[in-house]
């Protein structure tokens, strides 16, 4: 066993968003009981794609003794993990492991009463504010001086019957996808919003897939690098269509 670069994981950093996983193209990383894990050093190249990817600086890059990287067994530990995803249906869908929770394909039905429901009037639109995407929302917009922002995942108001009247009423909104998006741009935006508008609050609207909680680090580490305490609460929505949690996080400081 001779010296290579691989990759570290800080568990104490890691808070299980799942980022780092898809981004493995060799399929080394899972997050198992919450936190993420290297699954066999033999499948760690270590050339570190998973780096960036890691919103809590949680993963970094350590010259140590470890197996060599094996591309053989890479190739046989994936061709292990595509033929077994079939297998894991729907009542799998909050398993933690084999790639990213979020992405498994599920086929949602409607509650019988829903579907039996007569169709009501549209309800009037409570959104305020134009543009809504996190990236083209201007810092010092005026609806965002002393506001209350809504930060929500992009998925979040398709999930949840009513998202409008619950958490979107008197609220300007920015939207972004921890997943896909730049999530240290994302940082740096909310940052520069937190700076130049005061806002009062921060309600994070994020679904219950491990890699949504990026959303809720962006607003974290946005809040610590703005210098300002904003009280942040955090909002879970079920992919079914429920709240799961919507708690206060007393552990933000600026």
């Amino acid at each position: 066993m001779a010296k290579r670069k691989i990759i570290k994981i800080d568990e104490s950093k890691c808070d299980g968003c799942g980022l780092c996983v898809p981004s493995c193209a060799e399929g080394a990383l899972k997050v198992i009981d919450g936190k993420a894990r290297l699954v066999s050093e033999v499948y760690c190249d270590g050339l570190g794609a998973c780096l960036g990817h890691c919103p809590q600086g949680a993963i970094t890059i350590e010259e140590r003794e470890a197996p060599a990287f094996d591309e053989a067994q890479v190739r046989a530990y994936l061709e292990r993990e595509k033929a077994a995803a079939p297998a894991a249906g729907p009542s799998h869908a909050h398993a933690h492991g084999g790639g990213c929770p979020g992405a498994m394909a599920q086929q949602l039905t409607p509650p019988a009463a829903a579907a039996a429901a007569p169709r009501a009037e549209a309800a009037a639109s409570e959104l305020i504010n134009w543009p809504v995407q996190l990236t083209l929302v201007p810092p010092n917009a005026p609806y965002l001086r002393n506001a209350d922002l809504l930060l929500a995942a992009d998925c979040a108001p398709f999930a949840l019957a009513g998202f409008h009247g619950r958490f979107l009423r008197g609220r300007p909104v920015a939207i972004a996808c921890p997943k896909l998006d730049d999530a240290a741009a994302h940082t740096e935006k909310l940052a520069q919003i937190i700076r130049a508008s005061n806002l009062r609050s921060i309600t994070v609207a994020r679904m219950e897939v491990p890699c949504c909680g990026g959303l809720v680090a962006i607003a974290r580490g946005a809040i610590q690098r703005a210098g300002r305490p904003v009280p942040l609460h955090e909002i879970v929505i079920g992919i079914r269509g429920e709240v799961l949690a919507d708690v206060a996080d007393a552990n933000v400081r600026a």
